[in-house]
């Protein structure tokens, strides 16, 4: 069996679309259930947040499986299937665990190392627990990918990477129309991200923050969120132009397909060339580069940023977890390779067993006056040697195991000794009942 993932993110999707796949508690469950039913899936569970939604399953088939999970997504955005199809991705086998691992350390979000994903996978596992689609495969998998969080957290300083990105963009705004502080900011996004930018701003006493999204009701969310603390007020993306106008410095984060911010929609916004400072920290971008030509504009992207954070604290700590998630991915991977070998080793020493019985009962047949003693003194050489002659073959496979290729020295040692198929999957198959396997209720 092998893990297999479907998904659409902030990565890979504009905001539009991911808001379409936007799934509550019940459509999540109902997606593992459908999920936990296609014909080649074994194991299923969900990973679902306001910037992805995922599927993971264990697979007995790819091509068949991933046509399967990838219809199941294009259904739930209600789209055209070859305008959902680019916007999704998929991982598989190795893949698939260096992705999870990935995502669990804080390296795959919008705003990097955010603490928030690492309770969104203990809850994707949580949830295939409860519904019975999670087995032993994926309990393995999300069970480790939380201690690679864990540890990326207690051995890195990674939850500060994404407030370093934006301190370092304000910096940048700082330096061209000096302090934040009495400034109306413009905030686009309700994403994590979004909300690290406000509490920023509102922090260095920004005049007033204004929050825009596609969705005026997330913006309202987010902005009633941080109210207790911070003043906050929401406002719609349809009105930006004239949001623009009163603006000191805009802040940009919502992974949009397209730009947001037009050089015609800040030209007649600002004729009179005031000072505006526009700091994209989108990917893709949701600033038109050619606004940086106007009079009075300066725009900070991502990429002017990357080198800046990447040779500070932050920048060495995201390294660090990079380095720390690579480390778990091979012992999880090497790990897993062992045991892959173990029901061979468990069946070939079975069968040896088995040969020496009937052998020494073969001879108890042919010397019946064998007094005890002499039994037991053959008994003991005749599995010494059978012992002896396993030993190299199963150490071996063993260290094999380990070595990427495309031989699968268990199947080899299988084939050598006639082993039984069944014999072999018996090892590990777990005594589950069908409709259980399927999680259905």
């Amino acid at each position: 069996m092998s893990v297999l993932v479907v998904g659409i993110s902030h990565n890979s999707a504009p905001v539009s679309l991911l808001e379409q796949v936007a799934l509550d508690r019940d459509g999540v469950a109902k997606l593992v259930h459908d999920v936990a039913s296609c014909d080649h899936v074994t194991e299923a569970t969900v990973i679902s947040t306001c910037n992805r939604l995922e599927v993971y399953a264990d697979v007995d088939r790819f091509h068949g499986s991933v046509e399967e999970l990838s219809t199941l997504l294009v259904d739930r955005a209600g789209e055209a299937t070859e305008t959902m199809l680019p916007h999704l991705y998929v991982h598989y086998d190795d893949g698939a665990v260096s992705h999870l691992f990935q995502v669990a350390a804080g390296l795959d979000s919008m705003a990097v190392g955010e603490g928030q994903i690492l309770g969104q996978t203990r809850e994707a596992l949580r949830l295939g627990q409860e519904l019975g689609t999670v087995g032993t495969s994926l309990n393995v998998l999300f069970q480790q990918a939380l201690r690679v969080g864990k540890r990326s957290r207690a051995e890195t300083d990674i939850d500060q990477a994404a407030p370093s990105l934006v301190t370092a963009a304000l910096a940048r705004a700082r330096d061209e129309i000096g302090e934040v502080a009495g400034r109306r900011v413009l905030v686009l996004g309700a994403g994590a991200m979004a909300g690290l930018s406000v509490a920023t701003v509102s922090r260095l006493e920004a005049g007033e923050v204004v929050v825009l999204n596609r969705t005026p009701e997330r913006a309202r969310r987010l902005a009633r969120r941080l109210a207790r603390e911070y003043d906050a007020r929401p406002a719609s993306l349809s009105e930006l132009g004239a949001e623009l106008a009163h603006a000191d410095v805009v802040v940009t984060c919502t992974g949009a397909t397209g730009v947001l911010v037009t050089r015609d929609m800040v030209e007649a916004a600002r004729p009179d060339g005031r000072p505006l400072v526009l700091l994209d920290l989108a990917l893709p971008h949701d600033v038109d580069p050619a606004v940086a030509d106007l009079p009075g504009v300066t725009l900070v992207n991502l990429a002017e940023l990357a080198s800046e954070v990447q040779d500070s604290d932050a920048g060495l700590e995201v390294a660090a977890v990079r380095s720390i998630v690579t480390q778990e991915v091979a012992a999880f991977l090497t790990a897993r390779r062992q045991a892959s070998v173990t029901p061979t080793v468990v069946a070939l020493r079975s069968m040896a067993t088995s040969v020496v019985d009937a052998e020494m009962t073969r001879l108890g047949n042919r010397l019946p006056d064998l007094d005890e003693a002499a039994r037991a003194e053959i008994l003991h050489t005749v599995r010494r040697v059978a012992d002896k002659l396993l030993h190299e073959p199963t150490v071996r496979v063993r260290e094999l195991a380990n070595e990427a290729g495309a031989v699968s020295y268990a199947a080899a040692l299988a084939e050598l000794f006639a082993l039984d198929p069944e014999a072999v999957s018996a090892v590990t198959r777990p005594a589950v009942p069908d409709d259980a396997r399927r999680g259905s209720a």
